[in-house]
């Protein structure tokens, strides 16, 4: 019997940075029905999907930008969101600014993702790993990316969640750019990895990758969801936000590498794909099923190597 299940991203606009949270809300609302139109059973939401990117201004004092992190998930701002979802049957994936004490009442600021069940509850949170961006200010840009002022990194690595009939997996922008986000996860059986992004089209250390922003934002899951065998749902928060021009091009991948769906604006939209989870077997169980050629310990061999080593051989 396939595993049948209608995704659908739902990729957002700009968010100004006077914006409410209960009118960013009401917008992400707005995407449920949107959703539920197009019989969606699973939507996933971008990056800190509640607010403007706040990492692109530098404050000394990092708790001066306290107000656009959440304590808890769903709180007052977000529960009309978790009530009109269960209300419509439509699981989701919600990305936002976490302040979690830990068990000796420390405070940490993560990057974090949500995954929500059918009914409104929580089925596991993911935070960001891979913190891009720089520490200090740096007045000379014409705009920061302080990501690791604000966020520290995840301290859990990449998990998966048995969820929506199948193996799920998350993870956060700049994540998506390295080849072990997908393989940890992929070595656990994912099926489906959630991914979102806010991408500034404009890359301050090197802008001859300006260009080739969204190139390189599709190449990585493209290649993530063929070398895996995992569906990838990729949705950004796009468009010119506070001046920043930022990737859209939200997407739903296939095991194949190919590009399922795609979104053609830069503001809130909902693309969907009736996806079969099922599917994935064909990559996992073939091409790339790890137990048979992974070889491990080849790969001690590699850990291990000597500047007189030989590489292993190679199996074909």
């Amino acid at each position: 019997m396939p595993r049948h299940l209608i995704v659908g991203a739902g990729q957002l606009g700009p968010i100004a940075r006077d914006e409410s949270k209960a009118r960013v809300v009401e917008r992400l609302i707005a995407l449920l029905h949107d959703a539920s139109d197009q019989a969606v059973e699973l939507l996933v939401f971008p990056e800190l999907a509640l607010t403007t990117f706040f990492p692109r201004w530098y404050v000394g004092d990092a708790t001066e930008f306290d107000h656009y992190f959440h304590r808890e998930m769903p709180d007052g701002d977000t529960q009309p969101l978790f009530d009109a979802a269960k209300e419509l049957r439509i699981g989701f994936a919600l990305g936002f600014a976490e302040l979690a004490p830990d068990d000796g009442g420390t405070l940490h600021r993560y990057n974090t993702y949500t995954l929500v069940d059918r009914d409104g509850t929580e089925i596991g949170r993911f935070r960001k790993v891979h913190i891009p961006g720089h520490a200090g200010h740096e007045p000379w840009r014409q705009f920061q990316h302080a990501e690791r002022h604000y966020f520290e990194p995840g301290p859990d690595g990449f998990e998966v969640w048995k969820a929506f009939d199948g193996i799920v997996g998350m993870a956060l922008c700049n994540d998506r750019r390295w080849s072990e986000t997908y393989r940890v996860m992929g070595l656990q059986g994912a099926e489906l990895i959630l991914i979102g992004y806010n991408t500034p089209l404009h890359y301050y250390p090197d802008p001859t990758q300006n260009a080739l922003a969204g190139f390189h934002n599709h190449l990585v899951m493209q290649s993530g969801a063929y070398q895996n065998g995992s569906f990838i749902v990729g949705v950004a928060k796009g468009g010119i936000e506070e001046g920043v021009d930022s990737l859209a091009q939200s997407v739903i991948i296939a095991p194949s590498g190919q590009i399922i769906a795609q979104a053609i604006t830069t503001g809130d939209e909902v693309v969907s794909a009736r996806i079969d989870l099922d599917f994935t077997a064909t990559y996992k169980g073939m091409l790339f099923d790890f137990e048979r050629y992974r070889m491990p310990h080849y790969y001690g061999r590699i850990a291990a190597v000597r500047d007189d080593a030989q590489p292993p051989p190679r199996e074909i």
